[in-house]
């Protein structure tokens, strides 16, 4: 009854929220991309977004069809998987950026490594930075991480924007420097507060650094200073600052896969694993 083809279409609007940004990262037209969604809509008889000019939204009806599409599609793909009599296999290093620790990523990992069991799945969570680093030199093999907003490499699964987030309470005395809660470099979080507040002319120290995203979190919570985060996965325990606290707009971060050069099993691996997180993208920014 209803169409893969148009389903993945479905899903891609579903997370990006853009028809554009849909038909970018499927490789189609931004018309066919329309021709999709609404071939769906006629199929199912409701309505699955609503748009205009300026938005596009789920319906209640679309929010339903989110974990239907997933669903026909995982059945798809084992289905075709089974009669077609591939199955793959070989060592696939995945790396992943530390703010998908308390998501819902180890459920579409988990599901990935059931549908394929003899493929060796090797997971580093480190900072986006290091991980483009180790996939340019050839550590890993496809990588889910962030990149500032408007660039245009690898696949991107959604974009967010990135706010200042504190204590529930945190005052900042507009006299003093503002105290920053931070990733080492090359941190792309750091590196854009860093940059805003230089161009701001805000003085800033720093409060607390930290490679753990667990570690940074408690300090925020103990009230030691505010930290750069994606507005999508806040933490528990913390809240985003109030414009008055007058500190400036951080902008948009993307966050994108991105494989490596390798062929073969390798990369036939790579690329299923990408289509898993793709088609569950939705829930990479919900608590797990």
């Amino acid at each position: 009854m209803y169409e893969p083809t148009q389903l993945r279409t479905f899903l891609a609007v579903a997370q990006t929220l853009s028809f554009t940004r849909a038909a970018g990262r499927l490789g189609l037209r931004q018309s066919t991309v329309s021709q999709h969604v609404r071939r769906l809509e006629e199929a199912t008889g409701r309505p699955l977004f609503t748009r205009d000019t300026h938005r596009v939204a789920l319906t209640e009806d679309g929010e339903a069809m989110l974990g239907f599409a997933r669903t026909i599609l995982q059945a798809h793909e084992r289905a075709a998987a089974f009669f077609g009599g591939t199955r793959l296999r070989g060592r696939l290093r995945f790396g992943a950026s530390e703010d998908f620790v308390t998501t819902r990523l180890p459920e579409i990992l988990e599901s990935f490594r059931r549908e394929h069991p003899e493929v060796d799945l090797e997971l580093t969570v480190e900072l986006s930075g290091t991980l483009q680093a180790r996939l340019a030199a050839g550590r890993l093999d496809l990588i889910l991480a962030k990149q500032r907003g408007g660039e245009s490499e690898g696949r991107l699964v959604w974009e967010d924007t990135l706010v200042w987030i504190g204590a529930p309470g945190l005052r900042l005395d507009p006299d003093r420097p503002v105290p920053l809660i931070l990733y080492p470099p090359p941190g792309i979080t750091r590196a854009r507060a860093l940059e805003a507040l230089e161009a701001q002319g805000r003085a800033w120290r720093i409060a607390c650094t930290s490679s753990s995203l667990s570690a940074n979190v408690a300090a925020a919570r103990a009230g030691l200073g505010v930290m750069a985060h994606t507005r999508g996965m806040v933490p528990p325990g913390l809240v985003p600052l109030p414009a008055r606290a007058g500190l400036p707009e951080l902008g948009d971060v993307g966050f994108v896969l991105r494989a490596g050069r390798r062929g073969g099993a390798v990369q036939e691996a790579a690329d299923a694993l990408a289509e898993a997180i793709l088609a569950g993208g939705d829930r990479l920014h919900r608590p797990g």
